[in-house]
């Protein structure tokens, strides 16, 4: 049997963008993907006032970007703040000694602190 555990998380980000009109889903800044073990095209949950999965799509590197597209542009306002998740599954007993990614940016800048 498997379980979905939270492998990543970038906790209270600032939205920089919306973009209604933009395929995909969210942009990060690829610094923060990085630091958060999260890749391109790996599924996400956003949480803002409403939840959404996503995709993610590179964003540029050390720009701190974080711009929800498409149809997700719908979703947040530029100031928001947002918390993206990533999922894995794995069995009960690697859950219990995994540790996540979780990282802290700071909200003025979403830059790493």
């Amino acid at each position: 049997m498997f379980i979905e555990v939270v492998k990543s998380k970038i906790h209270r980000v600032t939205v920089t963008q919306a973009n209604l009109n933009y395929i995909g889903s969210i942009t990060i800044d690829e610094d923060l993907m990085d630091a958060a073990n999260i890749i391109a095209n790996e599924k996400v949950s956003i949480v803002n006032n409403n939840n959404g999965e996503r995709f993610v799509i590179k964003g540029e590197r050390g720009s701190g970007v974080i711009c929800l597209n498409g149809a997700a542009a719908r979703k947040v306002q530029p100031g928001d703040i947002v918390i993206i998740m990533a999922y894995a599954l794995m069995t009960p007993e690697e859950a219990k000694s995994f540790t996540p990614a979780v990282i802290f940016p700071d909200t003025a800048t979403n830059k790493l602190i």
